[in-house]
């Protein structure tokens, strides 16, 4: 018999979609192109590698892969990326919003507390926000 058992909780994407959703506004294309203009904001692009390569980021964006945000959010470790700054507003968009949604949540979660999802890269490039290859 084991000393101590821990039940492990089984959450679904939607779960998951719908609790990150809840922590991390969502912006309208108008208003992220606001904020950007305004500037002190890091605007993080969420998306895989292949992905950034064919459409090109916004300009100025951090280009972090999802898969490698925590690794580069976190002043602790050595792969940190020092763009980040936990109390700087911080600016996520991927292709459609939802791996930005999720990589929102894990920064409120990570102690960033001005987090936004700016949804996708297509809608945010057709508002004007300049794009760089």
């Amino acid at each position: 018999m084991a000393l101590s058992q821990q039940e492990s909780v089984m959450i679904s994407y939607k779960e998951m979609m719908a609790a990150a959703d809840a922590v991390v506004p969502r912006l309208k294309p108008a208003e992220a192109k606001e904020m950007i203009a305004a500037g002190n904001v890091l605007v993080v692009d969420v998306r895989d590698g292949t992905e950034v390569a064919q459409t090109g980021k916004l300009k100025g964006a951090v280009h972090v892969a999802r898969g490698s945000l925590e690794g580069r959010a976190d002043p602790d470790v050595p792969t940190y990326n020092p763009a980040f700054k936990r109390d700087q507003p911080v600016i996520l968009h991927c292709a459609g919003g939802g791996r930005a949604a999720l990589a929102g949540k894990t920064l409120k979660d990570m102690g960033y507390t001005k987090v936004f999802n700016a949804g996708g890269f297509k809608d945010l490039a057709d508002a004007g926000i300049e794009v760089e290859k």
